[in-house]
């Protein structure tokens, strides 16, 4: 079944920049950049099934995830477009691109590669389910009883922009759990759909993260030939750590593919 998406849109003419997060992430994570890009383009972003405001189904492998993307755009009557992902997200894109690379101007990828990664999220999903099982009535509680599972505040405070009130006023997860956790193992995987993506792509990538390290880049390159490769003073939320170097690296690579050709 696909899932219906929810979707940030600031209108406007043009080819339009659509963008994907990553696991556990939402649109709403991606306002601060988004109303930079709008200055000249469009800007669509989007809230993958079991995140933020999208529906909560069944399912999480890659094939699934980009067929609701492609029905996304085809309800926005966006024929062609620039796709950005981050993380899960850059696996959904570049499933996208496999599919359908005729609705892909450019793809652009924040650190990823197209390859089956270890299990990262044990300790997070200990943490969610810690909070799920007390109760919490404010974000303080909420932090120390995800703080007995996880050490690190800034992703405490990430895991916290999934937070919503429930009706007797306490904090539950927006986010629907048990399907992201039943499809971890496809999360992990790789990439659906065959051969390369043979348009214009950027790879971003954190220089203090793993994500993407530089024995993965032939994987990379096999599905992405014709991939720029930028690497920012960051670790693997990029966009969040160096937004100002991020926004900039991904406007100067679209607006280069506008330029006309000098030969």
């Amino acid at each position: 079944m696909t899932a219906e998406l929810h979707t940030l849109d600031s209108g406007g003419e043009g080819t339009p920049l659509v963008v994907i997060h990553g696991l556990l992430g939402s649109a709403d994570n991606w306002r601060s950049l988004a109303k930079q890009w709008e200055r000249r383009h469009r800007v669509v972003v989007l809230d993958l099934r079991n995140h933020g405001r999208s529906p909560h189904l069944e399912g999480m492998a890659y094939q699934a995830m980009a067929e609701d993307v492609l029905a996304a755009l085809d309800r926005l009557e966006i024929a062609q477009c620039h796709l950005l992902g981050h993380s899960m997200g850059g696996k959904v894109a570049m499933t996208v691109a496999r599919l359908a690379p005729e609705r892909v101007a450019s793809l652009i990828i924040a650190d990823i590669a197209p390859v089956t990664y270890d299990h990262g999220h044990d300790e997070i999903f200990k943490a969610l389910r810690h909070v799920e099982a007390n109760a919490p009535a404010n974000r303080r509680e909420v932090d120390a009883l995800m703080a007995k599972h996880v050490d690190e505040k800034p992703i405490r405070m990430f895991l916290a922009t999934n937070l919503e009130r429930d009706e007797a006023g306490g904090m539950r997860w927006r986010i629907g759990l048990d399907h992201i956790e039943a499809g971890y193992e496809d999360i992990r995987g790789e990439p659906a759909g065959e051969g390369a993506y043979e348009g214009p792509s950027l790879l971003l990538r954190g220089g203090r993260s793993h994500y993407v390290s530089d024995d993965m880049l032939p994987a990379v390159k096999d599905i992405l030939p014709s991939a720029q490769i930028a690497t920012l003073d960051a670790g693997h939320w990029l966009h969040a750590e160096q937004p100002s170097a991020f926004q900039r690296t991904v406007t100067d690579f679209i607006e280069s593919l506008d330029q006309p050709s000098t030969s």
